[in-house]
């Protein structure tokens, strides 16, 4: 019998300098805890930023907390950060199904394929069009403290961010277009433009300066920058138009994640792929140096059952299918959530150590991970209890 679901809880560890645990205070926590603040909502989504994250409820609530000097909060810009997590007023009449956090700014989607963003624009990072100033010459906001609609010709499915640029993956009719091209010849781009070659994309996945797209094929394509190797072609060119990574043609992939210049990827089989910069053992590879041109299966989490990795700054966490959570890389502040310390290429589990839900009626249920979010320096998880006998 399926596990019967029961209460949830959302999860915050590391680095909390600019109230991004959304704890309250600025304290760092090398163990998991709960963000006491939320527990009234029924949360389904998380996401980590640089400096800052955000949560979706279920009733498409969203919740924003850390950083907000750029206004990436979505909140009033007199408060420089927000230590626990409040809701961005400003969506508040529409559903909010998607999120994703950039370098300063964040992206969302509602349940109508309506994309928007706020935050540090300087790049065009939130779709703006240029304005025209007096004497004629067109320059960028540098910040947008509220969500305002972008792309608003494109109807969107997913949104994906991580340093200054962002992809987002359009439905259109029964083709899954990706918009949001590097070129490494330009600047900036400040309206969505058509990444040339790419059809039925299922996920998209954006690293610090590299981009990932995996098609409903299981066929992984890469572009952007590469010099540590984290687009696996086995060479530290860039690219400017998305090249197939041919290492991983002989397997079925079903999702993809990027992080600070590393690459993961999953197979239907619950296997672990990584590539990209090695330093602080981030790629889970045994090492804490060597970085890896193709892309090599993680041994050390073979047999695991692995359903979902995602990739911070310098660490990344692998959730398993029974719900526990190995985290693996740069270790200071607390952000593999060991209760000490340590920088380590070999994962480890992290442990749940929350009370027991006042209305469990079973002492002998357990704390369960459902989806891992890692940031730049903390990571965040939602647990879900669930029941012995069931």
């Amino acid at each position: 019998m399926a596990p019967r679901p029961g209460a949830t809880a959302v999860l915050a560890w590391g680095s909390g300098e600019d109230g991004q645990l959304g704890m309250g205070d600025s304290e760092e926590k090398d163990w998991a805890h709960a963000v006491a603040a939320l527990e009234p909502y029924a949360v389904t989504a998380v996401v980590a930023g640089s400096r800052n994250s955000l949560a979706i409820c279920k009733d498409g609530r969203l919740f924003t907390w850390g950083w907000n000097q750029r206004g990436t909060l979505g909140h009033p810009p007199e408060t420089k950060t927000e230590s626990s997590p409040g809701p961005v007023e400003a969506l508040a009449g529409v559903r909010i199904v998607q999120a994703a956090i950039g370098g300063w700014h964040c992206l969302a989607v509602d349940d109508k394929g309506r994309a928007y963003a706020w935050g540090g624009n300087e790049y065009g990072q939130c779709g703006e069009e240029p304005e025209r100033k007096e004497d004629g010459t067109k320059a960028l906001r540098r910040d947008i403290p509220f969500p305002q609609r972008c792309a608003p010709k494109l109807k969107v499915r997913q949104v994906s961010g991580f340093g200054f640029l962002q992809c987002a993956s359009s439905a259109s009719s029964c083709r899954r277009n990706p918009f949001g091209g590097f070129d490494t010849r330009s600047k900036q781009i400040s309206t969505p433009v058509r990444v040339q070659g790419l059809e039925r994309v299922s996920v998209i996945a954006v690293g610090a300066f590299h981009n990932l797209a995996l098609t409903e094929d299981g066929v992984l394509w890469a572009w952007g920058n590469n010099e540590y190797g984290q687009l696996g072609t086995g060479d530290t060119q860039p690219r400017s138009q998305p090249i197939r990574i041919e290492a991983l043609s002989d397997v079925k992939l079903v999702d993809i994640a990027a992080g600070g210049w590393h690459s993961t990827a999953l197979t239907e089989e619950g296997e672990v792929y990584a590539w990209g910069r090695g330093e602080h053992g981030r790629l889970g590879l045994g090492d804490d140096k060597s970085s890896h041109m193709v892309p090599l299966q993680v041994q050390l989490l073979a047999g695991e059952d692995i359903v979902q990795v995602s990739c911070g700054g310098t660490h990344s966490v692998a959730l398993t299918r029974d719900g526990r959570m190995f985290s693996y890389g740069r270790g200071d502040h607390g952000r593999l959530g060991y209760g000490r310390k340590v920088t380590t290429g070999h994962p480890m589990e992290v442990p749940i150590d929350l009370p027991q839900p006042k209305n469990s009626t079973s002492p002998d249920g357990q704390w369960r991970a459902k989806l891992v979010a890692c940031g730049g320096r903390h990571t965040l998880a939602i647990a879900e209890w669930t029941e012995a006998n069931y």
